[in-house]
């Protein structure tokens, strides 16, 4: 085989992004973006670059800085079966549409009886890493969760973000698609034809035989480097992504967790409430007989984000905390 056939394409996680709007929206006329800057500016991370050009401003619509008149509008708008993509600059600015979100989009279908759909993506950005401050680095994905009616996707691959993102799209409920800050640099393997991951359905990112390790988006990356640590000193770790939050695809974590007796769950969210307190449950509800020791958590720390950089890595786990976690569960030290 030549060396242009082995070669695999790569994409930024921004890029994938992009594409898969722009995929998603030739595919599909009914498909349209809204949002702050997602136009002109291309979103402040560049994951709309190049959109407005090829669909125009009917398709592409810069908005107001009004998070609950842009989700309000979309609610609408797909109640008439139209397939809106809105983006709320930042996670924590969902909160002033919670409204939409909460009492609206994610209740209409129960409410009238299966009769309307509401085909509603609502792509953020969460995460720390930038400097942003307590009300620009929040993780808020276990609030929606905690909402039925939505689904909650947080990918942690340019392979996963566009897979998940044209799925999502497609999905006929409303969608809370969770983009992370550091990851929209970050490059990996995505295929020139046209694929998607169903929603609900975890990834095993790394095989492993002495403890599972289930982590979210940029703590993925994370859990892997720290794997690769552990791994030099003679341990085996597994790696699970759930990829999408809600619905949680608990099978893969509990045949992991039966399968190596230890789990640690990893997640940037303060640790009270988080992912990682529901994931634990559901391991010791339906696993306990397999387990050997407790499921161990590791969340940010239970304060608003820092604002000076050195104070805002310490909030969150790290790949050094992750390696030292497993050493201790797994008894490696």
């Amino acid at each position: 085989m030549s060396k242009e056939k082995d070669k695999v394409r790569k994409l930024s996680y921004a890029q994938a992004v992009a594409e898969a709007l722009n995929e998603e929206m030739t595919r599909d006329p009914d498909v349209f973006l809204m949002g702050e800057d997602i136009g002109r500016f291309g979103n402040i991370y560049g994951a709309t670059r190049g959109l407005l050009e090829a669909f125009g401003k009917e398709r592409v619509r810069d908005t107001p800085i009004s998070e609950a008149a842009i989700v309000g509008a979309a609610v609408g708008a797909s109640l008439l079966g139209m397939r809106p993509v809105v983006e709320i600059m930042y996670m924590d600015f969902m909160t002033i549409a919670a409204d939409q979100i909460v009492n609206h989009a994610a209740k209409f279908r129960y409410m009238f009886g299966g009769s309307v759909e509401l085909p509603l993506v609502i792509r953020t950005q969460g995460g720390t890493g930038t400097s942003n401050a307590a009300q620009h680095s929040q993780s808020l994905e276990s609030w929606f969760m905690h909402t039925p009616g939505l689904h909650v996707v947080m990918p942690s691959t340019p392979y996963d973000a566009k897979g998940l993102l044209k799925a999502s799209i497609r999905e006929d409920n409303p969608v809370i698609f969770i983009e992370h800050k550091l990851l929209y640099k970050t490059w990996g393997p995505v295929p020139e034809e046209e694929y998607l991951i169903p929603l609900g359905q975890a990834d095993v990112k790394r095989e492993g035989k002495d403890i599972t390790v289930v982590a979210t988006s940029l703590m993925v990356q994370r859990a892997l480097g720290a794997a690769e640590e552990v791994e030099k000193e003679g341990g085996s770790v597994e790696v699970i992504d759930p990829r999408t939050l809600s619905p949680l695809d608990e099978e893969t974590i509990l045949n992991s967790a039966r399968k190596t007796g230890k789990v640690i769950v990893v997640h940037e969210a303060c640790k009270t409430c988080g992912i990682g307190a529901e994931i634990a449950a559901r391991i010791m509800e339906k696993a306990f007989d397999y387990m050997d020791a407790p499921v161990v958590r590791l969340g940010g720390l239970d304060i608003p984000v820092p604002y000076a950089r050195n104070l805002e890595e310490a909030s969150v786990p790290s790949q050094e905390q992750i390696v030292q976690a497993i050493r201790k569960v797994a008894c490696y030290t």
